[in-house]
C-alpha cells in the first residue's frame, strides 16, 4: 500500500476489497436467513432479511462509486502514466 499511496489505483483496490467483504456478508446472511426459516424462527428471519437487504444496498452503492468515480480515476491515471 505504501507504493501506491495517494494513487487512484489504491482506492480502486480498497473498494474492491470492501465489495469482497460485502459479498461474503451477503452469502452468510442469506444462508443464516434460510436456516432460520427452516427452523421456524420468524423473528430471526425478519432481522436477517433486513440485514441482508442492507448489505445488498451497500454493495450496489459501492458498485456505483466504482463505476462512476474510483475505477474511472484509476483508469485515467493509468492512461496518463502508460
Amino acid at each position: 500500500m505504501k507504493d501506491f499511496k495517494g494513487m487512484p489505483v489504491l482506492n480502486a483496490g480498497l473498494l474492491a476489497a470492501a465489495q469482497a467483504v460485502e459479498h461474503y456478508e451477503i452469502s452468510r446472511y442469506g444462508t443464516l436467513s434460510t436456516w432460520a426459516e427452516e427452523l421456524g424462527y420468524a423473528e430471526a428471519v425478519d432481522l436477517l432479511e433486513a440485514t441482508l437487504q442492507e448489505e445488498k444496498n451497500t454493495d450496489k452503492t459501492l458498485t456505483g462509486i466504482a463505476k462512476s468515480v474510483v475505477n474511472v480515476e484509476a483508469e485515467q491515471d493509468e492512461a496518463e502514466d502508460g
